[in-house]
């Protein structure tokens, strides 16, 4: 399959897929890379594991981003052979031994996090302290976020000041970061958790230069609203007007969602059709894994018979993946039209975030073919049309 179309209907009518397809729509990611770069005070880091397969992660760079928060060395290895002259940042407080030393000596990597002095004292192990920058991570958590992450990482605010004098202490140039949670709801939520990271910077015997308020920036989703992304970014910079940060101090971001869901689709073929149900070529156990990992999500969509839409009556139904686990099956009904049947195709959109990243082979189901699309006034399914 050629790997560049003018359109979604162009792709179905020449090609008529069997498996699922990735469309890249490359205008919609360079629109919202640049609203976020453009709009945010500070230095803006891709979150790889939102999606890591390396024609997103060089779209994204070509659409300005150049840096990138990653979590292993997989994924190091995977942007530092895709996305040259990139900065890379280590930014996971559990690492496999030995991975800090090599993302050092052979990757260039300067940015590390801990969240406790024997995390500290492993990282200290393997690095030149006097060449990189350690942040410590405060457990911050707000009503808003859909998923808390502060239960798994993040130091309490008493311990930071510890942590950050033994960072000092050895050499390495300490810094704060902190990650309000995933698909955050409020924009209060960053003013608040910036407020937190003020009182423990006012509290450090230095200025600390670099603040690092982690993801969560949230993307709307038909069963998921929430204030577009420019009130996240303008409510987080003037919070960090009054952090307390050296001369040359920055804020940094880690955006994973909002970066990456927007841009892209997923087109599936209906394989077999009863009464109130369908079975599609792709399901919960590969791109649509996070429908139920975080709260019950939807995703837009349209259907197209022979590479034309196909609108009338609609009616629910229930959307079965291609496995044969019974739990492969959409948290929802889906209302589509009343004459759906095998060989149609669903493409849903906003589906860039948390697909590609998480999908298994489960059953021998798996799919990597992705495609460009090439016409700027064409955009995958949304809200609203």
């Amino acid at each position: 399959m050629k790997d560049t179309y003018t359109n979604v209907e162009a792709l179905l009518r020449e090609k008529n897929p069997d498996h699922p397809v990735y469309c890249i729509y490359p205008h919609v990611y360079e629109a919202s890379t640049r609203e976020f770069v453009e709009g945010f005070v500070g230095r803006v880091l891709f979150a790889v594991k939102a999606n890591n397969h390396p024609k997103i992660l060089q779209v994204l760079q070509q659409g300005s981003v150049q840096h990138f928060d990653c979590a292993s060395m997989a994924e190091i290895e995977l942007v530092a052979a895709n996305c040259p002259d990139s900065t890379l940042y280590f930014m996971n407080p559990v690492r496999f031994a030995g991975d800090a030393r090599i993302a050092q000596q052979e990757y260039g990597v300067r940015h590390f996090v801990v969240d406790d002095l024997s995390g500290l004292g492993a990282l200290l192990a393997e690095i030149d302290a006097a060449n990189a920058v350690i942040f410590a991570r405060i457990a911050v958590s707000h009503e808003s976020a859909t998923q808390d992450l502060s239960c798994k990482f993040g130091a309490a605010v008493d311990d930071i000041p510890t942590i950050i004098a033994a960072i000092a202490a050895n050499g390495a140039e300490p810094a704060v970061a902190f990650n309000v949670g995933t698909s955050v709801k409020s924009p209060e939520a960053y003013a608040y958790a910036i407020g937190i990271a003020r009182d423990v910077l006012r509290k450090l015997p230095m200025q600390i230069r670099l603040l690092d308020i982690g993801g969560g920036f949230p993307t709307i989703y038909p069963d998921f609203s929430a204030p577009a992304i420019k009130e996240f970014i303008d409510r987080a910079n003037e919070a960090g007007k009054s952090l307390p940060l050296s001369p040359d101090g920055e804020l940094m971001a880690e955006p994973g969602r909002a970066l990456s869901s927007s841009g892209m689709s997923t087109v599936t073929r209906v394989l077999l059709r009863k009464p109130d149900s369908i079975y599609l070529n792709d399901g919960l156990y590969g791109s649509f894994w996070e429908l139920t990992a975080n709260g019950h999500l939807e995703y837009p969509l349209r259907v197209f018979r022979q590479g034309q839409p196909l609108t009338g009556e609609t009616k629910p139904f229930t959307v079965y993946g291609p496995t044969c686990d019974s739990a492969d099956v959409m948290p929802t009904a889906l209302d589509l039209p009343i004459d759906i049947t095998v060989g149609d195709h669903i493409e849903f959109g906003t589906t860039g975030a948390y697909s590609l990243s998480g999908r298994t082979d489960f059953n021998g189901f798996y799919s990597d073919t992705i495609v460009t699309l090439s016409d700027t006034e064409s955009f995958p399914p949304r809200i609203g049309d």
